[in-house]
């Protein structure tokens, strides 16, 4: 545990300080999910929105509180679900679990990517394992080259190269990946959500202004609105030193 990790302060549904510690017992309780499939997204924007900053990815708008809460997640998931065009932008590489919070599951952190044309970035493959390829017809014999056979999990959806993400949900499972984490970006939250397949949402609001330019952590073409008048629940709120906040919103 860094020196400089910032205690965190839960407002909802009770008050009260969480402060660092090397195993995050108390982040861990307040984050674990249930037993079973169950989605949960993790995404951060700025107060006015932006889903990156002006480099072009969520890295330049999060700070160490941010950073407490994300390890935790991805400690507590057994797979990482991403797109495979915010893979390569935000720089994915190998997937394995946050060091010293090994304790939280005992296997292997696996990392999956959502490609339509199935070519995988490069970055992903440098580590203990390729990660697993979700991808329609057209894009199987190419990921399958990329990653070998049993690491692509085919899920058509009926069009040439469409994707069937409740298959791939379905298929994750029987892998034994039932506790998916979801990092978007933008343009799959939105489909995972048009699929009625989000069970929770966190959301980090940075105490940042991005301007206008960058999208929103939800993009979809204009005739297609996933999630649109959809209620959700408060789990939790926490803050952190800096005003960031971080919540946990349940999707009814």
């Amino acid at each position: 545990m860094s020196s400089d990790t910032p205690p965190l302060v839960r407002h909802l549904p009770t008050v009260g300080e969480i402060p660092p510690d090397a195993d995050e017992h108390v982040l861990a309780d307040l984050y674990r999910v249930p037993d079973g499939p169950f989605v949960r997204a993790n995404m951060i924007a700025t107060v006015d929105g932006a889903a990156w900053g002006p480099d072009g990815r969520s890295a330049s708008i999060n700070d160490p509180a941010d950073w407490r809460v994300f390890r935790v997640l991805r400690a507590l998931a057994d797979v990482v679900l991403v797109g495979a065009g915010t893979a390569r932008q935000e720089g994915y590489t190998g997937m394995s679990r946050p060091r010293g919070l090994e304790r939280l599951a005992t296997a292997p952190l696996e990392l999956a990517i959502v490609t339509r044309s199935g070519q995988v970035p490069w970055a992903t493959l440098d580590g203990p394992r390729p990660p697993l390829v979700v991808t329609g017809r057209a894009g199987a014999q190419e990921a399958g080259a990329a990653v070998g056979e049993d690491r692509v999990l085919e899920c058509p959806d009926g069009t040439e190269d469409g994707v069937d993400l409740r298959a791939a949900r379905e298929a994750l499972t029987a892998r034994g990946l039932a506790r998916v984490l979801c990092e978007g970006g933008p343009g799959l939250l939105a489909d995972m959500l048009a699929a009625d397949l989000v069970d929770e949402l966190c959301v980090t609001t940075s105490p940042m202004l991005a301007g206008p330019g960058p999208g929103r952590i939800v993009a979809a073409p204009r005739d297609r609105e996933p999630g649109a008048g959809r209620e959700l629940r408060l789990g939790h709120l926490l803050s952190g030193p800096s005003g960031t906040l971080l919540a946990r919103w349940e999707v009814g």
